[in-house]
Formats: structure tokens, sequence, C-alpha cells
């Protein structure tokens, strides 16, 4: 070897005397990938490649056309192993413009792996990505669709779109199916370019070869979920769909495309999600895609994967459409079939799609209730935590009680890391639906003796809000927590609770007994003053044991010396908390003894928090379907209409009420605005009432809604015959508005975003020809928010704007709480935002908020918005960014 290194030495030596630059042959790949294999450490791995780039580079440098092909293929897999390889990217683009198939082959995947958008060498690519489109030979066009599509830009796509488009009418199916698959790329890289595709895409659902088909039908998946005009269009193309499953369905044998006995099941699942797509909020197109999808329910074979992929795409279709209740049933017993499946796959499958249509069809998914508890047992863990979550969202007030009984049998036996998420989720299901206090009571203390030092804090504090507010249980309560923790502190949430407990109700141990047991103040000092010496457990817990001690004194006062010598030791107490509690605590018992009556006196009654789903609501809406749903809350908005019209006296054929029937009116308007409107309405701005504004109003002799933007038409103000909720509904300020004319009922529905039969309006009040402007303004974790213009009619001008807020939980499953929108506008202008429907958000619900700006100078509207919300508990608060407001310029 040593023999042959010399010779070369020599070789190179001659030549470089002759002036010639000599370059020894290159070692194939197979010799790099065994020499690089056979190093026994990093270090001997790194010499030998490091000793290749530095020949690659030379042979590089020399311009050596040789050897070049097989440099960069040795040069790509030196980058696959993660070393760099930046300096080949220009190699890469000579190889492209090789006429030779086996270079470009290489030299397009070397810029498939070295080239992105990033870069600006991809874009020197361009050219020969156009000419290799149009080369006659169907491989090397096939290179060059397949690159572009892996390496397109925004200016790339926008070059090349054209020439794809024309491929994709080529009769080869071969560049056909390469070429749809490209234009998908495109599609999404500049979705304006989709319209290019349209015409040629309508005559690919005639195609016999399955992989046309296929990328077609994900094609045209592609732009209706992009467009909605696009997809108006290819809803006539659904029987046309429907034919072609029927015929996979009920086509024999095929071996070039039969899957477990299925006929092409990667197909019927394409076809199946396009008609999802398709027939969402279609009623007609929903309606002739139910038989056919009834057949697949029945035909399909279940004892195979790939029947079951068709199923599961088939349930999500029909859970999704306008279907008929007996197809949903069906698709929810199919559902209900997986969970008895033994493979572990299909049954977290299922678990997941429940979780997913479970607000479609409630009652349906109730009646496999028992299948899906028996799911809590399962070993694997993602299954079981799938089960705990589709189990809150079964609870309601019928089952509560078993429900909350399985979960705790769960919740005993569960990993540590079930414990918190189950645990809060248990005790927000008893806040809406317990029974009664007692059982509330009871459940809590169970579940937090059985979640340990798991609990989260907010269960003990919403568990101390829910005993404060149930005096008659307390005495109860105290007994069977002081019970709990006689012989066991260590559960520190527990402790937690009984501390707080006692220091607030503790006198009620000596005034009356509870079973025949009585418990003396010396058992509580000596309890509490246990839980202050416990050295593990939390400072929070000590917290609570020392404030609880020193409210004693208060309660029983013989116990004042003692805790005064406790204080006195913790004085000294490392930890600066408890340290500055007891050196206050002891100076107070010492020398201000007439202030104890004041600071440790019984506190209030916690303010208990609101429920996230309306109780009354989980009762009407109980057992029924979407449509009922719907139908349900435009007649809650109706009647809170009639309310407002007749609250506001817009209506003359009800009486006035008196006064004793005033307050039982003004609820459904203080359900809807969140804050019911002043008596009198002459007197002040009805837009502070409706949108519940903390700012003081003067009082006026008008009650002309422009004032609050600073307007200096004082028309309107001559004429007091005119109601201060026209102008706010969009009427002409100058126009006497009849009480009893019906437009007042249409125009007061737009607050309730009902259903128009007018021509919707800007904030201008200039028609937009039926279809309304929105703006994306965010759009993350799950959360998309847009504005609209109003539909105010005549009596906006260019200096009055109305803004609809809409958000939107895009989420399958997760919950999004304590919504908060702030929005603030430039100092020109006055901004005034009205109470939210709703802060809470269910999966797929919205909520909306009207925004109101005074611009009297029509300036440009801008406007700096915050947002806050809580997403499965998980607080998120985005900083504050602008938005530019388009519809008014």
């Amino acid at each position: 070897m040593q023999v042959l290194e010399q010779l070369e030495n020599k070789v190179v030596d001659a030549f470089d005397q002759l002036g010639i630059k000599f370059t020894p042959s290159s070692q194939r790949l197979r010799d790099l990938i065994r020499q690089i294999r056979s190093a026994r450490t990093a270090a001997e791995e790194r010499a030998v490649i490091n000793k290749e780039c530095a020949q690659i580079r030379d042979s590089f440098r020399a311009e050596d056309n040789t050897w070049r092909c097989r440099n960069v293929a040795k040069l790509l897999y030196i980058y696959m192993l993660g070393y760099p390889a930046h300096f080949g990217r220009l190699e890469c683009l000579k190889l492209i413009a090789s006429n030779r198939y086996t270079d470009k082959r290489i030299g397009y995947l070397g810029a498939m792996l070295l080239l992105d958008e990033k870069q600006d060498v991809h874009l020197l690519v361009t050219q020969s990505l156009k000419n290799d489109l149009l080369n006659s030979n169907q491989y090397i066009a096939g290179l060059a669709l397949c690159t572009l599509g892996s390496i397109l830009s925004i200016e790339m796509s926008r070059d090349l779109a054209v020439d794809v488009e024309k491929l994709i009418k080529n009769s080869n199916p071969y560049l056909k199916k390469k070429a749809i698959l490209c234009a998908i790329r495109i599609i999404r890289k500049v979705p304006e370019l989709m319209e290019i595709y349209v015409p040629s895409v309508r005559n690919l659902l005639n195609e016999k070869n399955h992989g046309v088909l296929l990328g077609a039908i994900g094609l045209i998946t592609e732009m209706c979920i992009r467009s909605p005009d696009i997809l108006t269009h290819f809803r006539k193309l659904v029987p046309n769909l429907v034919r072609i499953l029927k015929n996979l369905i009920m086509s024999g044998y095929s071996p070039d495309h039969d899957v477990s006995g299925i006929s092409d099941p990667f197909l019927q699942v394409r076809i199946i999600r396009l008609l999802r797509v398709l027939g969402k909020n279609d009623q007609e197109s929903s309606e002739s895609m139910n038989d056919i999808l009834a057949q697949v329910c029945t035909n399909t074979e279940t004892t195979k994967n790939a029947g079951n992929s068709i199923l599961h795409e088939t349930v999500l279709t029909i859970m999704d459409i306008k279907s008929e209740p007996a197809l949903r049933v069906l698709a929810v017993n199919i559902l209900g079939r997986f969970l008895l499946n033994q493979d572990k796959n299909i049954r977290y499958v299922a678990l997941n799609t429940l979780l997913r249509v479970i607000h479609a069809d409630l009652s349906s998914i109730q009646r496999h209730r028992g299948t899906i508890v028996e799911c809590l047992k399962d070993p694997d863990v993602s299954i079981k935590r799938r089960a705990m979550e589709l189990c809150f969202a079964l609870i309601n007030r019928k089952n509560i009680v078993e429900m909350i009984d399985e979960l705790c049998s769960f919740l005993q036996t569960c990993e540590p890391e079930f414990k918190a998420d189950c645990s809060s989720n248990m005790f927000i299901a008893m806040e809406k639906y317990a029974p009664n206090k007692k059982w509330h009571v009871d459940q809590m203390i169970k579940i937090l003796k059985s979640a340990g030092n798991n609990s989260r804090d907010d269960i003990v504090s919403s568990f101390i809000s829910l005993i404060s507010n149930t005096p008659e249980l307390h005495l109860y309560t105290m007994h069977q927590l002081v019970d709990m923790i006689r012989d066991d502190v260590t559960q520190q949430p527990l402790v937690q609770v009984a501390a707080w407990c006692i220091g607030e109700y503790g006198e009620q141990f000596q005034s009356s007994d509870y079973e025949g047991q009585k418990v003396d103040e010396e058992e509580i000092a000596n309890l509490l003053i246990k839980i202050l010496n416990y050295n593990a457990g939390l400072i929070s817990t000590r917290q609570y044991a020392i404030n609880a001690l020193v409210k004693l004194t208060n309660r029983y006062p013989v116990l004042t010396e003692h805790v005064q010598s406790i204080m006195s030791v913790y004085g000294c107490n490392m930890n600066l908390d408890l340290q500055q509690r007891a050196v206050e605590y002891h100076t107070v018992l010492k020398k201000y003894d007439n202030l104890k009556d004041g600071l440790y006196e019984q506190m209030q009654p916690f303010e208990l928090k609101q429920n996230y789903i309306d109780d009354v609501e989980e009762d009407i809406y109980e057992g029924k379907n979407e449509e009922e749903i719907l139908h349900e809350k435009e007649k809650q908005k109706e009647e809170a209409t009639k309310a407002l019209l007749i609250i506001f006296g817009e209506d003359s054929t009800e009486t006035t009420p008196s006064k004793n029937e005033v307050a039982p009116k003004l609820d459904p308007l203080e359900d809807i605005f969140g804050n019911p409107p002043t008596t009198n309405p002459s007197n002040s701005n009805i837009l502070d009432s409706i949108f519940s504004s903390n700012e003081q109003v003067a009082p006026q002799t008008s009650n002309n809604i422009l004032d609050i933007f600073d307007s200096s038409n004082n028309q309107s103000s001559s004429k007091p015959s005119q109601s201060g909720l026209d102008d706010i509904l969009g009427m002409n300020s100058t126009t006497v508005v009849n009480k009893s004319d019906k437009a007042s009922n249409n125009d007061i529905m737009d607050i309730f975003g009902n259903l128009q039969t007018k021509p919707i309006q800007n904030g201008h009040g200039e028609s937009l020809n039926g279809q309304k402007p929105s703006m994306n303004v965010y759009e993350k974790n799950e959360v998309k928010i847009t504005f609209e213009p109003c539909a105010n009619g005549n009596g906006s001008t260019p200096t009055q704007h109305f803004i609809q807020l809409k958000a939107e939980n895009l989420s399958f499953s997760n919950v999004v709480r304590n919504f908060i929108f702030s929005a603030a506008a430039p100092t020109s202008m006055k901004l005034q935002l009205s109470q939210p429907d709703k802060t809470n958000l269910q999966p797929f619900e919205n909520m909306s908020q009207t925004i109101a700006i005074a611009n009297p100078n029509k300036d440009k509207l801008r406007l700096r918005i915050k947002l806050s919300y809580k997403l499965n508990d998980v607080p998120i608060e985005e900083p504050v960014f602008v938005v530019n407001i388009p519809f008014f310029e």
C-alpha cells in the first residue's frame, strides 16, 4: 500500500513539473460508505469525512467534469450524516444543466436536499426546470416536477404554474399524476393560482388510472378548502364522486388495486374526505351522499385495517355533513364496535373520534358510556387519557353520581400524572351538576384524599369557596376533615382546607356536638401545631395553619398565651414569610388586644365562580341534534328581542308594564348584554347601557346616540321623538320611525347576529352585493379572530364605524376559557366595546362582540389589540399588536 502511495506521489510531482494539474480517480460511493462504517470512533469518522471533503473541493475547483456526478453523490451522503455540504450547491446546478439523465438525476436530488426558498441560489434553477418540464423524455420531466414540488418558492410558482397545468393535460399518466401533485404544492404556496387548474381538473374525474384519480381528488380537496367559490363550483360534481365510490365498492377483485380484499382503500378514503368537504353546511349535497355513505358503513369489511380506515373516514364525514339522524346513530355504533376491538390503535382512534364528534350527537354516544368507562382500566396510557377526557365530556345532570363514582375509582388507581387533571375536571363537573351540597362536599373530600398531593391549588380555593357558601354544612364538613387529618397530615391540599375551616368556624366545635362527638379547643390547637411542625409540609400549608391558630385566639381566649409562645418561636423561623407572620401576630396579641376582633373576625362568604356551561342550557339541549339546537337558540334570540323592544317602548301593541312587572322583563336583556339598561333612557346614553360602559354620563336633554361620537350634527337633537335605539341599529337619524313598523324588528335583529333578507351593508351604509367582507386578525393556538363591518343601515357615516368581532375555537377537543379581547384606538378617535356573548368556547363554538368607533377626522383606522385566554387551563397572553382596518377607507 505504501508503494502505491509513493508511486502516486511521484506521478503527481511529474505532472506538476510539466505544469499539468493531475486529478487522481475518485473513489466510489460504496467504498466511502464502507470506509465510514468501519470507523471505530467519531474522531476517526470525522477524519475520513474531512479528507474526502477536501478531495471533493479540489475536484470542484479543478472543474473536473469526469467525476462531478460521483463527487456530488458522495457529498449528499455526507450531508445526510449531518456534515456541512453547502459548497456543492453550484455543482448540483451544473449537473442539472447536463444533457445526461444520470447527471440530472443526481443534480436534482442534490437540489432537493441542499436548496430551499430561503437561498437565492435556487432561483438559478428556474430556467433549467422550465426546459426540463417540456422535455420529451418523461423521466426527465418527472425529475423536474418532483424537484419543483420540493423547492418551489412564490416566484418560481408564478413562473412555472402554466407549464405544470399543460402537463396535467398530458396524455401520459406518469407525468399527469406528478403534475397534479406539483399543482397541489403550488396552490399551498400561492393560493390565487388555483384558478388556473379549475378547468383541467374537472375532466380528471373521468380518468381510469387510479393514481391520476387519487391525485385529482387531492387537488380538488385542496382547492375547495381554500376557496368558498370553488367549493360551490365543485359541489356539482357530488353525483360523479358518488358514482366513482359506488363502482369501487361494487367492483370485484382487482389485483392492481386490492388491499386486504378491499378495492383501493386509499382512493375510497380520499373520495369520502372530499365528500365531507363538499357536504359540510349544504343540505342538497348531504342528501345526495347519504345513501352511499350508509352503503359504505354496511358493506365494508372490519377485520382488516384497510376497512377500518374507510369506516373511520366515513364516520367523520357523516358527523360533519347534514346527515340523517339514523345515519349518525349508525356512525356512532361503528365507533362503539371500534372500542371493543383488540387492537389498541383502533381503540385509541375510536376514543379520539368520539371526542371530535361528541357535540354533533351526544345522546347516541351516551349509549356507549359503559364501554368508554371500561377503557379507563386499559393499561395503555394514551387510551386511558382519551377515555378520561371523553368521560368528562359525557357528564350531565342525569349521570353525575354514577360517573363521579367511576372516576373516583379511577383516581385511586391511576398514575400520578393523571391525578391533577382528573381531580380538577371532576370538581368542575360537580360544580355544574351536583345534585346537592352535601353530596358535593363528601365527594370533594374523597377526591382530595385520593388525589393526595397531586391536586392543584385551584381545587383548594374552589373547595374553600364552596364551604364558605354552605353554612348549614360547616359543622359536618369540619368533623369530616378533622377525622381525615387527625392521624395523617401528609395530604397537603386536604390539610390546607381543614386548617382554613378550623380557623374560620372553629367555635362551632364548642357550641354543639356532632353524632355524639365533641372536639375541645386543646385538641384543635394541638392538631394545628402538629400541622405547623410537620417539616415535610409545604410552606403554604404552614401558612394556613399559622393563620388558623392565631384566629382561634379570638374564638377560644384561653389559647392566647399558648399561641403567643408558639408565635415567639416561629418569629425566628428560617422562612421569611412565616417569620413575618409570626412576629406580626405576636405583636398584635401582646400589644394590640383591642384590634383582635376586627383583624381575626370570620371572613365573608366567597363569591362562587360562574359555571363554564349554563345548567339551564345543558338541560334544554340534552338529546337534541345540531339543527334543533340552532332552532332553540334562534327562538331564544327572538324572545330576547321582543323583550328588548318592550323595554325601550318600540312595540306599540304591548301595554306599558307596571313597576312590579319591570324586574322580570329585564332578565332577557341582562342575559344578552350583561348589564340592564337604565330606567330613564331619555336622560342616559343608550350605547353605554348596551355596551356596559363604566363611564358616568352627564344628564342630557336628547337621547341622540351620535353624541357619544362627538358628532356636530344637531338635527337629531331637535327630534326628541326619535329613539336612541334606532340610531344604534343604524337607522337614519333624520327620519321619524313608526313604532309599529315591522322594519324596526328586522333592524334590531342585527344586534343578535340573525340572518337578514336585505342586502348586507358596510360601515358607511354601502351595499356589498350580498357578500360581507372580512379580515383575519389572529389565528394561533386553534383560536381564530375575524373582523367584519356591521350592517348598520343608513344611519352610519364615514365618521362612525361599527365592527363585528368573531372569535372561533377551531379545536376538536380543547376548551378556550376566560377569553378577553382588549382594543385601543388613536387619540383622535373614541372606541367602545360591547359585552361579548360568551367568554368560554367549547370546540367549534364562536363568540361575537361589537366594536363602535367614532372617527370625526376620518383618519385611517388602526387598532391596538391585546388578547388573553386559557387553553386547557393554560393561560395565554398575546403581546400587543396593531391591526389596520381597510373596510372604511
